[in-house]
């Protein structure tokens, strides 16, 4: 199975100007801190190439390079305005010189690009994968004018975008998953391709189904640790074999991957790195126990239903077990808990029952954890929105037998379980695609289980609230292991948020794709899982 949508960052990966930006940088920067030597008495330290490049610069927002090197010289500068001629003494003025240097090198010679990279591009638009470029550069387009290539990209997200929209520069993931709704597809089903740390760390961060990333400059460990899923050197070593069977991939079962990973158990994946041409993160090759123990210090995120509770005919029915419920208390004793939920908050609060756990419920749109409590401000908007389409739910849909529309604060779900008549399915499906087409700016669909679920359009999941609970405890993700379990569409936002830099563990009685590097069967598994883990 291959991705719906594949995003390219561009220099570096696409085009050979990464060398040329390097060099636009180091001519700035030097020249500036020349300056301040001469006339501050400030020693003079050179940008390093490519240290300093690769470390403060290299696939960031263009003034936010600025900022971040020169901070690391102990210079704060005014930020001033985008329109600040270039080499005046501001955050801008200094891009700007930057970037005219650069422009006046790529006005004299045509960029070069991979044509490896070319190859690949046009072998994934044979296959009917759509190709989106994204990058923090305002130069983009003029490069890809140049290089004669601008036709091979149905969406283009660049510096010059991000700022009309207000985007979010790497290592968020913004530019990226913009591009994958632009062509059509979630970033769960979508793949990035990227050489900068923090160009992988965006595609981390954005929930993407691959992070495939490219080192240029023998840095195949550090792109690793920083979230790339595969690492690849060259184009010519990587093919559509491979990403399709990545994304074909099925979690390992727990059980028996308990002390070791044996080897019908492998995934395919880990066997195409035998030939030393591809580098596969180190996540994939772990027993249980290594992931679960091999740090200082372990958290573990829950799902409800479906993880704590059976899946049942009707939400109300999902009542954890009074065994359940002790052992999850008993875990909380031992090790940080926090439940992750679609449902509302103090819903999935009073049915755990459990004091002193962090609680996200509405998909990490509300969280409380022991002495705070947060709501997404663009959540609240919606809430006026909500309350009108679950009343014309009620019209258009409550007399369908066995539907159940489940009223939430954030979002409405509408549970078609125990609907029998494929017809009346099919005019839910209708009705929920008729609300989306005309609220698409404001709401936006997941499916699940036999539930379809309207929620704000934002980019909030369950993945990103994993994120800002771990940034809220103060925990440091390298000495940390970070265990999600779920068993539903949503909580795959979660295993790609955490994948490469923690576990995820699917509850699931058949083999399916999922992004989760294990999997139990049951509740009750899980359950036996639990009081293993409090054993060891």
């Amino acid at each position: 199975m291959l991705p719906k949508s594949a995003i390219f960052d561009l220099d570096g990966v696409i085009t050979q100007t990464a060398l040329i930006h390097e060099e636009a940088w180091k001519e700035m920067f030097d020249e500036y801190l020349r300056l301040c030597e001469e006339r501050d008495n400030k020693p003079f330290k050179e940008f390093r190439k490519p240290e300093d490049y690769l470390e403060f610069v290299d696939g960031k927002p263009r003034y936010e390079g600025v900022r971040s090197f020169l901070k690391s010289r102990d210079i704060d500068l005014p930020f001033g305005s985008p329109e600040d001629e270039p080499g005046k003494e501001t955050v801008c003025g200094l891009g700007n010189k930057k970037n005219e240097r650069f422009l006046e090198v790529l006005q004299k010679e045509k960029p070069k690009v991979y044509e490896n990279a070319i190859t690949f591009i046009k072998a994934l638009k044979n296959k009917g994968v759509k190709i989106g470029v994204a990058s923090s550069s305002k130069s983009c387009k003029p490069i890809l004018e140049t290089a004669g290539i601008l036709d091979l990209f149905e969406t283009r997200v660049d510096g010059v975008i991000s700022a009309k929209l207000g985007l979010t520069g790497k290592p968020e993931g913004d530019i990226f998953t913009t591009a994958a709704r632009n062509l059509g597809a979630e970033p769960l089903e979508s793949m990035i391709i990227e050489d900068a740390v923090s160009g992988v760390q965006a595609g981390r961060n954005g929930s993407f189904g691959l992070v495939l990333g490219v080192a240029r400059r023998d840095n195949e460990k550090e792109l690793a640790k920083q979230g790339a899923d595969i690492v690849i050197s060259n184009f010519a070593n990587i093919g559509l074999g491979l990403i399709d069977d990545w994304f074909s991939r099925k979690p390992v079962p727990l059980f028996s991957a308990w002390d070791k990973l044996d080897k019908p158990y492998q995934d395919k994946v880990v066997d195409f790195e035998q030939d030393k041409k591809i580098l596969v993160n180190s996540s994939y090759k772990r027993s249980v126990k290594e992931a679960l123990f091999g740090k200082e210090k372990v958290i573990f995120f829950l799902d409800y239903d479906g993880t704590l509770t059976p899946i049942v005919d009707r939400p109300e029915m999902a009542k954890i077990s009074d065994s359940m419920q002790d052992i999850v208390k008993k875990l909380s004793q031992k090790f940080p808990v926090s439940i992750v939920s679609g449902r509302m908050r103090e819903d999935v609060q009073n049915l755990v029952g459990i004091e002193g756990l962090f609680y996200a419920g509405s998909h990490g749109f509300d969280i409380k954890g022991p002495d705070f409590e947060v709501i997404q401000p663009k959540a609240k908007e919606v809430i006026p929105l909500v309350e009108k389409i679950i009343a014309n739910l009620h019209l258009k849909l409550g007399r369908i037998e066995g539907v159940i529309i489940e009223a939430k604060k954030f979002s409405v779900a509408i549970h078609y379980r125990m609907v029998k008549e494929e017809n009346q399915v099919a005019r839910i499906k209708e009705t929920v695609d008729s609300i989306i087409a005309e609220n698409e700016k404001d709401l936006r669909l997941l499916s699940g289980k036999k539930v379809f679920e309207l929620l704000p359009n934002m980019e909030w999941d369950k993945g990103k609230a994993i994120r800002w609970i771990v940034k809220s405890m103060k925990v440091d993700w390298q000495n940390t292991s970070i265990v999600y379990i779920g068993d539903d569409t949503t909580d795959e936002f979660a295993f790609s948020a955490i994948r490469t830099r923690g576990t995820g563990i699917l509850v699931s009685g058949i083999d399916k794709n999922s992004l989760a590097h294990f999997k139990v069967n049951s509740p009750d598994q899980a359950k036996e899982l639990f009081e293993q883990i409090i054993k060891n």
